[in-house]
């Protein structure tokens, strides 16, 4: 309720003097529509965030890093 109540307040300072009502109006739509959104754009971020891990950790080589191929020393550079 506090919420809805904010909303309006907000809506009300927003839209000006001459439109409160309006504006009172359209931020306890703001506050509804909010309670509503919120919980699945949280839900929807929260998915693309796994998803990205799982798929950094999938890219990953499965070998340790012992066993990763090493340049050969012919192509390498000397310091002298």
């Amino acid at each position: 309720m506090i919420g809805k109540l904010f909303g309006a307040w907000l809506g009300e300072k927003a839209a000006g003097k001459d439109e409160r009502v309006k504006g009172a109006i359209l931020g306890y739509g703001a506050a509804a529509l909010a309670k509503r959104a919120v919980p699945a754009l949280a839900a929807l971020a929260l998915g693309g965030w796994a998803f990205s891990k799982w798929r950094g950790r999938r890219s990953q080589p499965s070998y340790p890093s012992e066993a990763a191929p090493r340049t050969p020393a012919s192509e390498t550079r000397s310091s002298s």
